[in-house]
């Protein structure tokens, strides 16, 4: 079989094109591309189906494990490919590791070490109790985290781009920072006891209940990352689409309530703007799937991640 790689311009990547065998994967013309093009690794590459001109539907994304018969349309002697360049690609758990690395060591540092001496606070800092609870809940949710990314998660594209990992770490590392700056501060003033209680507790029913959710999520995937979408059932699934988005929020509303400070409260809110576009994506991808219509089951009505908000 005859495979001519093109640009979306119609530019050839590979010249001649390339010649492979009838029974071959998309895999292996990937890796037939690396070969030719040792810039352009597999999880580098982009291959789609081309499109006609000014035609505003999505191209094709070829799927790895597929033979490269199945996207012939019955011409078996030549295919065309259209081929992007992703740039350069980091797996999902080195990203998800540095951007909770982050956050993980530079709070402690701020509570351990005497950082407020660099800011002009040279007398002896007082540590409250709930600047103690803070430090061990923090760390515990960013630890839970790490875990959860080698053992819990299953991911269903293997890499991202390089550049979000400046993006991501900017996005935790910054506020990290910023919270452990505030909520450790020799100024700092303490919520009353009761306040410090139930929020900590309620914040730690929502870390569990996070990891419950992830846990359903992981039994939905196939251990290869393949399978496609499932209606997640269970627990607060039954209830809300993106139960593990809405614990996340939780968590920290729990977290602001017992600790109280203007940076705590604006990373929720920067969390509560960024998960929300993802669970309406969702949300609105599984209703899409799952219509009712040719057999398809349809996608039971729930709120979408802040019960009883939308």
């Amino acid at each position: 079989m005859k495979v001519s790689i093109v640009s979306r311009s119609g530019r050839e990547i590979i010249s001649g094109g390339l010649q492979i065998d009838d029974s071959a994967t998309v895999s292996d013309l990937q890796e037939a591309i690396h070969q030719r093009r040792r810039k352009y690794y597999p999880a580098r590459q982009r291959l789609t189906l081309p499109t006609k001109p000014g035609s505003k539907e999505r191209p094709v994304v070829l799927i790895p494990s597929k033979k490269l018969q199945d996207y012939c349309d019955g011409n078996l002697d030549k295919l065309t490919i259209t081929f992007k360049d992703l740039g350069p690609q980091v797996s999902y758990r080195t990203l998800f590791l540095l951007e909770y690395l982050g956050p993980l060591l530079i709070y402690p540092t701020i509570y351990y070490f005497p950082v407020y001496k660099f800011f002009g606070y040279k007398e002896e800092r007082h540590i409250y109790p709930v600047q103690t609870y803070a430090m061990f809940y923090w760390c515990l949710h960013y630890s839970k985290r790490i875990l959860e990314t080698f053992f819990v998660h299953r991911f269903s594209h293997a890499t991202s781009p390089l550049s979000n990992v400046l993006r991501n770490c900017a996005y935790y590392w910054s506020f990290g920072a910023l919270i452990a700056y505030y909520v450790n501060h020799p100024l700092y003033t303490p919520v009353d006891d009761l306040q410090m209680k139930i929020g900590f507790g309620f914040g730690l029913v929502c870390q569990i209940s996070n990891l419950y959710c992830h846990l359903i999520l992981k039994n939905l995937r196939d251990p290869s990352g393949k399978g496609g979408y499932k209606i997640p059932r269970g627990f607060l699934f039954n209830i809300v689409t993106c139960a593990n988005y809405t614990t996340e929020i939780y968590q920290w509303l729990g977290f602001n309530i017992a600790t109280r400070t203007v940076a705590g409260y604006i990373f929720v809110m920067a969390a509560i703007y960024i998960m929300s576009k993802w669970a309406i994506a969702k949300h609105r991808r599984l209703e899409k799937l799952f219509d009712g219509k040719e057999g398809r089951p349809r996608y039971p009505r729930r709120w979408v991640i802040l019960p009883p908000f939308f």
